[in-house]
């Protein structure tokens, strides 16, 4: 389900049935709302988990690099008559004393045709300490202010339609859905030593109202995801850094009564990473999930990292509605010799291994 959606349209779907107010089925069937009056706001998804890992944990600011900025694009259901893009902005800066990081996260969204908009930015503050020779952990904190809004120019009523098909004119249907502005507060943590790492993170802790009409929650959004590389190489020569490796990963996510879980492999040879995520692994006691396979590839280009995912859907509907491609693009800096001085001093943090996207 696409992000914070449900309330306003199960309203607009509601008017329609009377004859008199909009049609959106199209829009409705792409969404998986036309038989669930009762749909819960869902947050946006990545299929690049660590590439827009900022939204994945805050502790993940400040892990992979000295700083970093990141541009991520999403487009869903390209074949739907009004598209559902998602767009994020991440940035994070670790301090010079190893222990603290700090970020900057911003999501834009729209979606089909109705005119549905958000925008919510927020700040992260992450520390990171060693527990022994071997662990580190991480723990984050994140605070957005969010801000919502339907237009109505796209929006076509019963009463605006003669009976030829016709626009007549504007509608006197009262439009008073107003903007809808919210704060959200979310927290995590990861351990993690040179090969393996596992997260556990909670979103919308204080569950802010998103509803235009009626008091829709966002609900808390749990994930505890994990991972382990297997290096068959791994060295830098000449400032060069090499890597060979394979990584299997696991990631379980809960919002209210959604679960959803996947399981990936990544290789990496530097400097290409290709991956492939099954999303929709069956759960005990939970419905048949949609399942959905994402082909991943990116590549490092300097001080540039560039990733590519694809969803393929092996439902049907999904399938019909042309799948999702998504696009990121990062900036980043990690001096090899800096770090190299800092573990001589004892005074760095072994970097996490995760995937780069």
């Amino acid at each position: 389900m696409h992000p914070y959606l449900p309330e306003p349209l199960t309203l607009c779907l509601q008017r329609s049935a009377s004859g008199r107010r909009l049609a959106v089925a199209a829009l409705a069937a792409g969404l998986g709302l036309a038989s669930c009056p009762a749909a819960q706001a869902q947050d946006l998804y990545f299929a690049q988990p660590y590439a827009t890992r900022l939204h994945t944990n805050p502790a993940f600011a400040g892990l992979l690099d000295d700083y970093s900025i990141t541009l991520s694009y999403r487009n869903q259901f390209p074949t739907l008559a009004g598209t559902f893009q998602t767009g994020q902005l991440a940035a994070d800066y670790r301090f010079a004393d190893q222990h603290s990081a700090a970020g900057l996260l911003l999501n834009t969204d729209r979606s089909g045709q109705i005119g549905y908009t958000r925008l919510e930015v927020g700040g992260i503050y992450a520390y990171h300490t060693r527990l022994t020779g071997q662990f580190s952990l991480s723990g984050g904190l994140h605070a957005a202010y969010g801000h919502q809004r339907i237009s109505y120019a796209n929006l076509v009523f019963g009463d605006q339609l003669a009976e030829d098909g016709r626009l007549t004119g504007p509608s006197a249907e009262p439009l008073d859905l107003q903007p809808v502005s919210y704060l959200t507060l979310g927290t995590g943590l990861i351990l993690y030593n040179d090969n393996f790492w596992v997260s556990t993170a909670a979103h919308h802790v204080n569950q802010p109202d998103l509803g235009f009409a009626t008091q829709t929650r966002l609900p808390l959004r749990l994930n505890l995801s994990g991972g382990i590389k297997h290096f068959f190489l791994k060295k830098t020569e000449k400032q060069v850094y090499r890597e060979i490796s394979l990584s299997p990963t696991a990631s379980y996510t809960r919002q209210g009564g959604s679960p959803r879980a996947e399981v990936g492999l990544y290789g990496t040879i530097t400097p290409i990473m290709l991956g492939a995520v099954y999303r929709g692994v069956p759960l005990p006691g939970a419905s048949q999930p949609q399942q959905i396979l994402t082909a991943v590839v990116g590549a490092n280009i300097g001080a540039l990292r560039l990733g590519y995912s694809y969803d393929l859907s092996l439902s049907q509907l999904s399938a019909d509605l042309g799948g999702a491609h998504e696009v990121t693009l990062s900036v980043r800096q990690f001096d090899s010799l800096e770090a190299a001085w800092r573990r001589l001093k004892r005074r760095n943090y072994p970097s996490i291994p995760c995937p780069a996207f």
